[in-house]
């Protein structure tokens, strides 16, 4: 099958579930940046999207496409490895200032992974899941999720995991954006600067706004010390 077979094929797979994460990733950043705004606008937002069956679909869908760029990522990784006994997946071209990233794909993924299982423990869980089937896990009260995050927060060992996440998350987006964007075409040498200066935009803008959550709370908890 072309789609494995061949490297174009393989990078095709990996840019288009790489999309579904970037999107996934989009979404949640601008629906999580709320709670520092507007508490009240966020618990608005989670109590839409918690008994909202068409959001949990969309959602899904988007959390589908992440799963298999993750599983596919592993079996390409698993394929290089008895090829050349190297870690990473193949591009077919390097640019200036995403070597190290390219090269530690594997590593960045493995971080992130880590961190969004916890993540998604925390908040999917303990929160959509908990308002869809009704079964609260913990302290947490639906109907005022802005201070749950607020009480996550307030750790500060956390936040800076939070942080090291993010880190590895930027790294990880701005060359997979970048490599998703060269697959769709634009790999001439009038495009690929721009390619690479959208990437860094579009990486850098999710990850602050998801960073600005665990600063701003960081700020507030040594204010009040």
């Amino acid at each position: 099958m072309w789609l494995i077979d061949s490297s174009i094929g393989r990078k095709l797979i990996m840019s288009i579930t790489g999309t579904f994460l970037v999107l996934f990733l989009l979404f949640h950043s601008c629906m999580n940046i709320v709670v520092i705004i507007s508490p009240a606008g966020y618990n608005a937002i989670c109590g839409f999207l918690g008994a909202n069956w068409y959001a949990v679909v969309g959602t899904s869908v988007l959390a589908a496409g992440f799963v298999v760029h993750i599983l596919y990522a592993l079996f390409l990784t698993y394929q290089n490895m008895r090829a050349r006994g190297t870690v990473g997946y193949a591009v077919s071209k390097t640019q200036k200032g995403v070597d190290w990233s390219s090269q530690n794909m594997l590593v960045l993924g493995t971080v992130i992974f880590g961190f969004l299982a916890l993540h998604m423990y925390n908040f999917w869980f303990k929160m959509q899941f908990a308002e869809l089937t009704g079964i609260h896990t913990g302290a947490y009260d639906p109907a005022s999720g802005a201070e749950y995050v607020k009480d996550l927060f307030s750790n500060w060992i956390y936040c800076a995991l939070y942080i090291v996440w993010l880190s590895a998350l930027w790294f990880h987006l701005t060359h997979g954006v970048w490599s998703a964007l060269q697959t769709a075409g634009l790999n001439n040498k009038t495009w690929l600067p721009r390619v690479k200066i959208i990437a860094n935009i579009i990486s850098t803008i999710v990850v602050l706004m998801f960073m600005a959550i665990p600063v701003y709370y960081l700020i507030i908890n040594c204010s009040c010390c």
